[in-house]
């Protein structure tokens, strides 16, 4: 094995059980190994996602082994590489992509590494990267050129990603559509609103203060909605001459499934990667069959619409908003800024030592 000299302890997150904030640790650990075809990263930058606050609070079916360390998002510097690893050596810069598959299932071998039916999330059901060092599969990196700073490169693989895979692959999304953005401010939304910009959509945009308006539009959306003091159904409409737009993208759920679907156009379709309000909204039947609405879902994405989303945030086409920046000691404010909505963008945590 090819390695590094790098100390045989550390610090990482970790919860030894599930519950609100105060289950976050960030405790003195022992440095892993890496098996034959894995590497140690020697992590320069995480970041959080909403499913970090799932995976805490804890999911239905989801048996993790405690204690558990979070995080599907980090970037950084190999330090070491098994004995199996051959596209990457000791010093090379890379950024986690946390999707992880078998394949060997139907699904792999059709090239839908996504739908696999072991799918398995790093940081949700196997040990996550939000520590000084990690372990991971070398299939699941992508290279970070010089010149890309490690909190865009830590930030900015699982949101964006997630959004291509929805907009450009699932959602089948053309120049000249309309796209409405719900939730414009956070990690995937900032991101869909500029794929969906960058594909020659006009993009409508929601968010709750005018800080985050701003933000939308700066990012590429052409019509921003406060969704506090507007049904945005009713304006979507108004801005449409009562037609509706082609696409709505709902990563929020039960609050807003129904005004999504009130939303859209005859023949319209309905993308969503998450629920972060609740997976169980009532919906219209009605208004699907009558308009024949699509409705479409979306997980992830595979490591090729991945690596063709982070080429545009190399090269700085998409812009990684940070709401805050946070040594990873302090993860437990990041998930109560998540959890509250504060801010644009990702949650960034570095190591304490890289600081």
């Amino acid at each position: 094995m090819d390695t590094l000299a790098v100390r045989t302890a550390m610090h990482a997150v970790q919860f030894t059980d599930h519950g609100d904030t105060d289950v976050i640790a960030y405790r003195e650990v022992d440095r892993p190994e890496p098996a034959p075809d894995e590497v140690l990263l020697d992590v320069k930058a995480g970041a959080l996602n909403h499913l970090d606050l799932w995976t805490r609070r804890g999911l239905p079916g989801v048996d993790l082994a405690m204690p558990h360390t979070p995080g599907s998002d980090a970037a950084g510097v190999v330090a070491a590489v098994g004995d199996d690893v051959e596209r990457f050596a000791v010093g090379d810069r890379v950024a986690v992509w946390a999707g992880v598959h078998c394949g060997d299932c139907e699904f792999c071998r059709s090239g839908e590494p996504t739908m696999c039916v072991e799918y398995a999330i790093i940081g949700e059901h196997r040990p996550g990267v939000h520590a000084d060092y990690a372990t991971v599969p070398a299939d699941n990196l992508v290279r970070v050129p010089e010149g890309v700073d490690w909190a865009t490169a830590g930030a900015a693989p699982l949101v964006f990603g997630t959004a291509w895979r929805m907009l450009i692959e699932r959602g089948d999304l053309s120049a000249g559509e309309s796209v409405l953005v719900l939730g414009a401010s956070g990690g995937v939304g900032h991101a869909a609103v500029q794929v969906a910009d960058h594909a020659g959509a006009t993009v409508f945009a929601t968010a709750s203060t005018a800080e985050k308006r701003d933000a939308a539009a700066a990012l590429g959306a052409e019509h921003t909605i406060d969704y506090e003091a507007e049904d945005f159904p009713e304006r979507v409409r108004e801005v449409t001459d009562g037609r509706g737009v082609d696409v709505v993208v709902d990563h929020v759920g039960a609050a807003t499934w129904a005004d999504s679907l009130a939303s859209l156009a005859k023949g319209g379709r309905v993308l969503t990667c998450g629920a972060t309000t609740g997976p169980h909204p009532e919906t219209s039947i009605d208004r699907i069959f009558w308009n024949q609405l699509s409705v479409i879902g979306s997980t992830m994405a595979g490591l090729g619409a991945a690596e063709r989303a982070l080429g545009l945030v190399w090269d700085g086409t998409f812009e990684v908003r940070e709401r805050a920046r946070l040594p990873m000691s302090e993860t437990a404010r990041g998930h109560a800024l998540l959890a509250e909505r504060e801010g644009v963008g990702k949650v960034v945590l570095v190591p304490d030592d890289e600081r």
